[in-house]
């Protein structure tokens, strides 16, 4: 039976006369897909592996039609007869988000924010109009049954988390009359669904979007408070509303006739609201069910940007349960519930982070804490096993991906967060001076160099501690970090 790699090779070579040259495999999303960067000799191309067939035709077909509209999508090449592979056109590894971390505010960004704001425009209402939506993955539209799944499920999986006494009938109300005011709008274009910067890639100073085949027909506002809202993007207010009006004096040119301005607004305050709300049930779903310390960390800037959305913006419609239940959730008493003690200046604790190998025995703690906590490593398949990765190390991009994506090493290390987090608080408290944490594993090279280093990141983040990062078994002078 032949493997990916050749299915992937076979497919490239039946519609191409580039020389192959190599192939690599890119980190995994949250999706099912699995995605490989080729090399041949002119040109890069992303192959994509995919089991939902019906995702992968629709891909094809969206790309074809949203390419004779002139948008910014991909060219497919070739698909294979079973259609689980298909090649697509390389837009590089450069998205909006990361050049938002790379520059910050700067001019260029928000030059290719506008970009991004125009073409999305161009593609809802223009490549959107004669859009087959029968090839629609799930629902042709963006409704009133879809914001109220988005609601609920922020209800269960955060709301009620925090057992605040409510009318739960009155709230089902307030949720319907919501939704029947968010779907009454002469605006019903393409959705992407899903439209934030790290589904635009950037190159040579153009923007071209991937990730739509999850679109549907719905509400023009909802991708654009996708994108501006976007959590981890922390635009300020100002981007926010300045890039709103760009988009508005966009479709106004666009559409036969001009948007009606505070009907417009007041409806995307409502997507936005929704967008947040969402955003906390997959971190109440994620932290509070699952007990993954990163999502943990997470909602107390969600409950901030919350906050300041619940006291700057008006949606349109009273709700009269639904914001008294808001007001509750951003007010400092939940806001403190989730927040983590902090390290300040002269907190007095120093954390040392260790990885070591077995077969030269645990590291000593010349403290008088004694030794702090050893985690073993050994439970997580090796890496090193693998002649390709012998010489490399927990640091090289190749290692970090297969531990990633092939191993249970997120799950390992999201239940050391939880261990160690309530140790870490506890210290900081009661000013401890001193604690050590040790990763070991076979070699000392890669499970326990990876794990070292991704807790020496999640307590910097999360409680801003003194900390030293040894990895014992390397060379002192090039491993030895104090962060």
């Amino acid at each position: 039976m032949q493997s990916t790699l050749e299915k992937i090779k076979e497919l490239f070579e039946s519609f191409n006369d580039d020389t192959f040259q190599s192939i690599e495999k890119l980190p995994q999303s949250g999706s099912d897909r699995i995605y490989f960067r080729l090399t041949a000799r002119e040109n890069t191309y992303i192959a994509t592996y995919n089991l939902n067939r019906k995702e992968n035709h629709t891909f094809l077909a969206f790309s074809e039609h949203f390419r004779q509209y002139g948008s910014p999508v991909p060219q497919v090449y070739g698909m294979n007869e079973d259609a689980t592979i298909y090649i697509q056109e390389d837009f590089g590894g450069v998205s909006l988000m990361d050049l938002l971390q790379q520059e910050g505010l700067s001019d260029r960004v928000y030059s290719l924010f506008q970009k991004s704001l125009k073409e999305l425009a161009h593609i809802q209402i223009v490549g959107g109009a004669n859009l087959n939506y029968d090839l629609c993955l799930t629902a042709k539209e963006f409704g009133k049954q879809a914001i109220m799944s988005d609601l609920l499920y922020f209800k269960y999986y955060f709301m009620d988390t925090l057992k605040y006494p409510y009318d739960k009938q009155a709230l089902l109300d307030d949720f319907e009359a919501l939704s029947n005011y968010l779907t009454h709008t002469s605006h019903k274009h393409f959705m992407f669904r899903d439209f934030q910067s790290r589904n635009i890639m950037v190159k040579d100073e153009k923007v071209h979007f991937i990730d739509y085949q999850g679109g549907m027909k719905g509400a023009l506002q909802y991708d654009v408070a996708s994108l501006l809202w976007q959590a981890k993007a922390e635009l300020p207010d100002e981007w926010k509303s300045s890039l709103l009006e760009y988009y508005i004096s966009y479709i106004d040119g666009t559409l036969p006739n001009p948007v009606d301005r505070i009907t417009f607004i007041s409806q995307y305050n409502g997507y936005v609201l929704i967008r947040l709300l969402q955003v906390l049930g997959a971190y109440g779903f994620r932290g509070l069910f699952e007990r993954k310390a990163h999502f943990l960390t997470s909602i107390p800037l969600a409950l901030r940007n919350l906050r300041w959305f619940v006291q700057n913006k008006h949606t349109g419609i009273e709700l009269d349960t639904f914001n008294e239940l808001l007001q509750f959730i951003v007010s400092d008493e939940v806001i403190g519930r989730f927040e983590s003690v902090r390290a300040a200046p002269d907190t007095p604790l120093k954390v040392t982070v260790n990885s070591f190998s077995y077969r030269k025995g645990i590291p000593p703690d010349a403290t008088d804490n004694g030794g702090g906590f050893v985690f073993d490593c050994r439970g997580i398949l090796n890496p090193g096993r693998q002649e390709a990765f012998k010489i490399l190390t927990g640091r090289d991009k190749e290692v970090m991906n297969f531990l990633e994506q092939q191993t249970k090493m997120p799950d390992f290390l999201n239940n050391v967060y939880n261990i160690i987090d309530i140790t870490v608080e506890d210290y900081i408290k009661r000013g401890f001076e001193s604690l050590m944490i040790s990763f070991g594993c076979t070699g000392g090279q890669h499970r326990s160099v990876y794990a070292a280093d991704a807790l020496a990141r999640h307590l910097r983040n999360k409680f801003g501690v003194k900390l030293e990062l040894k990895h014992l078994v390397q060379d002192e002078k090039k491993w030895v970090n104090t962060l």
